[in-house]
């Protein structure tokens, strides 16, 4: 897989320790701190980004995805179909 080096999977594989640690990948995501929290009020409905989990594994899955999005040509138009969308987009509280 491209971006996943020897380094970036042994991160991984230390933060899983052990087949059954993680149920789903909803437990994964927790675990990596890549999980989105509901901040939702009223009728507004917001995610804000989890701050816990294994920093470690949060920075190899942020490796892995950088080196694809530069070098793996799916991976950028998934990413851009995904924008185009508005998915993952969070509108910029700063700028007006």
């Amino acid at each position: 897989m491209t971006g996943a080096g020897p380094i970036v999977a042994a991160t991984v594989l230390t933060a899983w320790s052990h087949p059954g640690r993680c149920r789903n990948d909803a437990a994964f995501a927790m675990l990596a701190g890549v999980a989105p929290i509901p901040a939702s009020s009223g009728k507004t409905v917001r995610y804000r980004l989890n701050r816990s989990g294994d920093r470690q594994l949060n920075r190899a899955l942020h490796t892995v995805v950088l080196t694809r999005l530069q070098h793996d040509d799916f991976a950028v138009g998934f990413a851009f179909g995904a924008a185009a969308l508005g998915v993952g987009a969070e509108p910029d509280a700063g700028a007006s």
